[in-house]
């Protein structure tokens, strides 16, 4: 069933109220984590796990000489999963946290593992997809930087195969012209042999500069993009069947844990990851898989891009998840973004802008890392134009922190729940439903 949606751009009311303000001192809370579990589930990312590990070694070596605290990291300690085992002190409390990545990146390789040919298929299909059935008009009315970056690969695959055409076909014609020269001087009619001359270098032209444009992407990332929107159009927001298996082991992997003598099991979801874990978590709920008497359960999403996947049209699955979850007092949700990221659906609640949001909705707790003021002037000016480091801020350091602290969350003495609990939304978050496509059920 399609929702009717709205015909008009909707008006984002900010709220009227502010019980603390994100710089306000709060009271120190009693240590309620000694021992955590953390999976992270990264975004559409072809790229090794040992990246992230490096990431939080470095990132949280510097925050932790910020910030005044200790953290530390060794060798994990099981076997399973790729990860690494943590030690911190902070505030005078010591806490350990076993971080595991939950890895999809061999299915991101397999989908990305195409020709030049197929790509173009790609971008026809999923251009059709977000243009002809409204998707992309909505989402114009949330942010514009994620829209931006959607068109991005688009635009410039297209440009990549104009310039080679058109270099092509100046091949042509010089073939043409000496060809005609040629003809003069020893009085033959080539007309034939140098057409399909002409033809041969034009398309031996266009497809060397097709292949050199693709060997170059690593510094474009247009080929990249257009993969990872495609993966998400292909079933119009459905889950690819593997993806599903994936995320039913996933959901082994961290049922498992809440089962372990441990006080927190966080989950952290990045970018594309964080519509993984919505699905996850709203699974291992349903099915009675999160004991009462278990450990905290909490679920963390950084640069969500939910909107891109949830707008769509067979996007069912998704819905549903998002209305279930946001209603569940079995888990923590708390949602992170910045508008400095222009990669992401910065303050817009995933579950209110899907149009799914029930009336005892509570979840998630939407704020912004505020990448301007938890950067110093310095800091901010040399990162701002880097849009994809940006994007992996929310696992990085900051060197002025606020209340966001990557580390502080994954290591530190306090749960989600008891980290947040006083903390207001953010007063600019959208919160009102934008999606044509609300049905819960294919």
């Amino acid at each position: 069933m399609m929702g009717t949606g709205q015909t008009e751009k909707p008006q984002f009311e900010k709220p009227q109220f502010e019980k603390l303000r994100a710089d306000e001192p709060r009271a120190e809370k009693p240590q309620d984590v000694s021992r955590r579990r953390v999976f992270y589930i990264p975004g559409y990312d072809p790229i090794h796990p040992r990246r992230y590990r490096e990431l939080y070694r470095k990132e949280g070596a510097a925050q932790a000489q910020v910030s005044g605290y200790r953290i530390d990291l060794s060798p994990k300690r099981t076997g399973g999963l790729y990860g690494w085992h943590v030690t911190s002190e902070m505030d005078g409390k010591t806490v350990t946290a076993d971080v595991e990545v939950l890895v999809w990146s061999d299915i991101v390789r397999n989908s990305m593992s195409t020709s030049i040919p197929a790509t173009y298929a790609q971008l026809v299909r999923t251009a059709w997809e977000y243009i002809a059935t409204g998707a992309l008009r909505r989402l114009m009315l949330l942010r514009k930087g994620p829209v931006i970056a959607a068109l991005y690969p688009i635009g410039m695959l297209l440009l990549q195969l104009i310039i080679a055409i058109l270099l092509g076909w100046a091949g042509f014609a010089v073939i043409g012209g000496l060809s005609a020269g040629l003809a003069g001087w020893l009085g033959m009619d080539l007309g034939s042999a140098a057409t399909v001359a002409g033809l041969v270098v034009w398309a031996v032209t266009t497809w060397t500069l097709l292949r050199w444009f693709k060997k170059k992407d690593g510094k474009v990332f247009a080929y990249y993009l257009m993969h990872d929107y495609a993966y998400s159009a292909r079933y119009h927001g459905a889950n690819p069947p593997e993806l599903e298996a994936r995320m039913a082991d996933f959901g082994e992997i961290i049922a498992k844990a809440l089962t372990d003598d441990v006080d927190e099991v966080l989950v952290v979801g990045h970018s594309s990851g964080a519509h993984l874990a919505v699905s996850i978590l709203a699974d291992l709920i349903r099915a009675g898989r999160v004991p009462a008497n278990g450990p905290k359960l909490a679920f963390l999403s950084l640069g969500q891009v939910v909107p891109m996947v949830s707008f769509l049209r067979g996007a069912h699955r998704l819905r549903a998840d998002l209305r279930y979850l946001s209603a569940r007092d079995e888990m923590t949700w708390v949602d992170v973004t910045a508008p400095g990221d222009g990669c992401a659906f910065a303050l817009c609640d995933p579950v209110s802008v899907s149009g799914v949001a029930p009336e005892n909705k509570r979840w998630p707790l939407v704020f912004s890392a505020q990448f301007t003021r938890s950067l110093s002037p310095e800091r901010w000016k040399e990162l701002r134009w880097k849009f994809f480091r940006l994007h992996f801020q929310y696992l990085c350091a900051f060197d002025r922190p606020r209340d966001y602290d990557y580390f502080r969350i994954t290591a530190g003495p306090l749960s989600l729940a008891a980290r947040y609990a006083d903390r207001p939304p953010s007063n600019s978050r959208i919160d009102v439903p934008v999606s044509k496509y609300t049905s819960i059920a294919a």
